[in-house]
């Protein structure tokens, strides 16, 4: 079994804090995918510098396949000493996905993972070893599609202490219920992480009184899209690109006017334009048979662009997924890359378009060549395996 990680996550600053004491981080080695959360003793600066520095470790030497033991070690030895406390460390929770489908737990001292599967709260049993006087709790077992996991911080469970639950917080069993509850409709892991960090700051009354973070691990299928855009610089290519781009695997995307006649001719179907005046800065889309989306160019994949990097710089919330719900092509793009991608072909020409050249707004080659390699760096960080085909 081969699987691929749809992973995401959402941080609540403790109020009146400008840094989060938590720290995620995301590695993909060769045949695994590594999540990482840890939690920096305190808050504030102290907090996000203990964070920073045992999950920048651990992504390192996990990376380079060092074992936990000596992890952990290396932690223990490296982080300052608290002198109020006289320990130094940051909790963590390391959950690694192998392509295999075999999976591997550690925690220390977070709260427990939460692991959905068919609809219901998983506890698999764990092993307890002490490392530097350190006990960690380590979970070996293998994954299935739509599996889920949240790892977070104790933030989470201590959401609603002294206000809206008394002091008794919210339970890991309570918020392992309502991750449930939101997981009876399959979510992507950004959506789900915006419902359990928005029901974790309203419990805090927006005044999150620890920092506060979940990230979510989705089991999923392999997802690609491909994109084609641009006229190839020799009309004699167009067979060839419509070839190499029809039969490749998964959806089918065309942007701009020039490459979708393109792409009609060669078919030798229609296409036809949706108009829709509900979006008026976005282009309409159009339909054209055996393709999945067929948009605009240049001006669409711009907004596309500024939809991604709100996701990449951890701009999304509520509001953010009903822009990306949107009924235009740049929100159908966008949702598309974001939640339905896992691999990224595209297929790129490299003529200079005779409606920019004509047009008084002029656009070049090197206006196309910019969008897309923006568009190459801003999925390659968002976890996406991205490929060129230039014609």
């Amino acid at each position: 079994m081969s699987v691929s990680i749809d992973v995401a996550w959402k941080s609540l600053n403790k109020h009146k804090e400008e840094l989060c004491g938590d720290k995620v981080e995301v590695l993909k080695t060769s045949d695994s995918d590594i999540l990482i959360l840890a939690d920096g003793m305190g808050s504030g600066v102290k907090a996000n510098i203990l964070a920073t520095l045992t999950s920048k470790i651990l992504g390192t030497m996990l990376y380079e396949g060092a074992t936990i033991e000596s992890c952990v070690e290396t932690i223990a030895k490296t982080l300052p000493i608290c002198k109020v406390r006289k320990v130094a460390y940051a909790t963590f929770s390391i959950l690694q996905i192998f392509h295999s489908g075999d999976a591997y737990l550690v925690e220390f001292d977070n709260p427990s993972c939460v692991f959905i599967r068919d609809g219901r709260i998983i506890k698999y049993p764990y092993e307890t070893r002490e490392i530097e006087e350190k006990k960690i709790h380590e979970y070996r077992f293998e994954v299935r599609k739509n599996d889920c996991f949240v790892l977070m911080s104790d933030g989470v469970i201590y959401a609603g202490a002294g206000s809206i639950l008394n002091l008794q917080g919210w339970t890991w069993e309570a918020m392992a219920e309502y991750t449930l509850k939101c997981t009876k409709n399959t979510l992507s892991a950004s959506r789900l992480a915006v419902m359990l960090s928005q029901a974790c700051d309203e419990l805090y009354e927006e005044k999150p009184g620890d920092d506060t973070t979940v990230a979510v691990a989705r089991v999923i299928e392999r997802r690609v899209v491909n994109i084609f855009t641009g006229p190839p610089k020799s009309k004699e290519d167009d067979k060839r690109l419509m070839y190499d781009f029809m039969h490749a695997e998964g959806k089918k995307v065309v942007a701009g006017g020039t490459t979708a006649n393109i792409a009609a001719r060669i078919l030798g179907r229609e296409i036809i334009t949706r108009v829709d005046s509900r979006k008026p800065d976005v282009p309409p889309t159009a339909t054209l048979e055996g393709i999945d989306l067929v948009t605009e160019g240049v001006l669409t994949v711009g907004k596309v662009l500024k939809l991604l990097k709100k996701y990449v710089n951890d701009e999304f919330d509520a509001e953010f997924f009903d822009e990306l719900d949107a009924d235009n092509g740049a929100s159908r793009l966008a949702k598309l890359l974001i939640e339905e991608c896992t691999e990224l072909n595209l297929f790129v020409g490299t003529a200079v378009n005779d409606a920019h050249r004509k047009s008084e707004l002029n656009f070049g080659l090197s206006m196309r060549q910019n969008l897309v390699d923006q568009l190459i760096k801003t999925t390659e960080q968002m976890g996406r395996t991205v490929s060129v085909k230039y014609y």
